[in-house]
C-alpha cells in the first residue's frame, strides 16, 4: 500500500572524531543510504535520484548502504542497480543486507548478484579495507538471521584499529558492547516515520503501549505488535547515540511505509571522519 503522504529529502551531516585515525584519512567523507524498499510503492524514482545527486554532491570517498534494498520480491533490484550505478564514490560502494532482503527464497543471491554487476561490494560477516589497512569496514549479517551468531568470532579476530560497523538493525549496538566500535551505521527503523508535536514518536509510543496490554487484547492490535517487533531499543530509533564506549548512528531511510512520514523526512547522511588527537 502506498504512503498517503511523504516529505522532502533531508541531508544530515555528522562529524565523528576517531582515535588513531591515520593522518591521511583525516577528513574522509562517507555517505550513508538505507532502507530503499524499491518496489514501485515505497520509494519514487524522483526521490531516489535526489538522494543519488545529494550523495554525489558530497564528493564521497565511500558510499555505504545499510540494507533493505527491496521489500520482499527481489525482482526490482535489476532496475534499482541501474540507478545506484550513478553513485560516484572514489573508493567504492559497500553494502549490507537487511531483513527484507532475505524474505523471499533466492532474494539474498539475487540482490548480491545484481549489486556485483555494478561493482558494489556486499559484506556479510566480512571485513574490508577500502581506504587502506588503517580503517576497517565491518559488514554484519542481519540480526534476525542465523548467521548473526558468527559475529563474535568475526569481531574477536579484528586488529585493534579504527573501525566502522555496518549493521542493519540498531539493536546490534547492544550485542557489540564487548568490542571497539568507533561508529555503527544502521537503518531498519525508518526513524519511526510519524512524529507528532506533544506526543513524540508514534511508533515508539505504540511499541511501549503493546508491552503493557493484556495478552487477549494484544491479538486485536496487530499494528501495535508490528511496531513492538521492529526493535527492542526504541530509544535508538533515529540519529546519533552513545552506547557505552561505542557510537551509533541510525539513518531514517529513503523508503516509506503506509501511512507515510510526518516530521520524519527520508534521509541521506554525510559523515566526515576526523582525527581525535586528545
Amino acid at each position: 500500500m502506498q504512503p498517503i503522504f511523504t516529505q522532502a529529502l533531508s541531508v544530515e551531516t555528522l562529524e565523528i572524531a576517531i582515535a588513531g585515525l591515520p593522518p591521511h584519512l583525516n577528513g574522509t567523507t562517507i555517505v550513508q543510504l538505507s532502507d530503499l524498499h524499491y518496489d514501485g510503492q515505497r520509494l519514487s524514482d524522483d526521490l531516489l535520484m535526489q538522494a543519488i545527486d545529494a550523495a554525489n554532491d558530497a564528493e564521497p570517498d565511500l558510499v555505504v548502504i545499510t540494507g533493505d534494498f527491496v521489500t520482499d520480491d527481489p525482482t526490482p533490484i535489476s532496475d534499482l542497480v541501474l540507478r545506484l550505478k550513478l553513485l560516484q564514490p572514489s573508493a567504492g560502494v559497500y553494502a549490507i543486507l537487511g531483513n527484507h532482503d532475505l524474505y523471499c527464497r533466492g532474494s539474498r543471491a539475487a540482490i548480491v548478484d545484481a549489486l556485483t554487476t555494478i561493482d558494489a561490494h556486499v559484506l556479510w560477516n566480512q571485513v574490508a579495507y577500502p581506504l587502506g589497512e588503517g580503517l576497517a569496514l565491518v559488514g554484519l549479517a542481519d540480526l534476525w538471521s542465523a548467521e548473526y551468531r558468527q559475529v563474535a568470532a568475526l569481531m574477536d579476530q579484528l586488529p585493534n584499529i579504527p573501525r566502522l560497523v555496518l549493521a542493519h538493525n540498531p539493536d546490534c549496538a547492544a550485542w557489540l558492547q564487548p568490542w571497539r566500535v568507533d561508529l555503527q551505521l544502521s537503518g531498519h527503523t525508518h526513524g519511526g516515520q510519524i512524529i507528532l508535536p506533544g506526543l513524540g514518536n508514534v511508533s515508539v509510543r505504540c511499541a511501549q503501549a503493546y508491552r503493557y496490554l493484556p495478552r487477549r487484547v494484544k491479538r486485536r492490535f496487530p499494528f501495535l505488535r508490528a511496531c513492538h517487533r521492529v526493535m527492542t531499543h526504541w530509544e535508538w530509533v533515529k540519529g546519533f547515540h552513545q552506547v557505552g564506549n561505542n557510537r551509533l548512528y541510525v539513518n531514517r531511510g529513503l523508503g516509506t511505509y503506509f501511512p507515510g512520514r510526518l516530521f520524519c523526512p527520508p534521509e541521506v547522511t554525510i559523515i566526515r571522519l576526523v582525527r581525535d588527537d586528545s
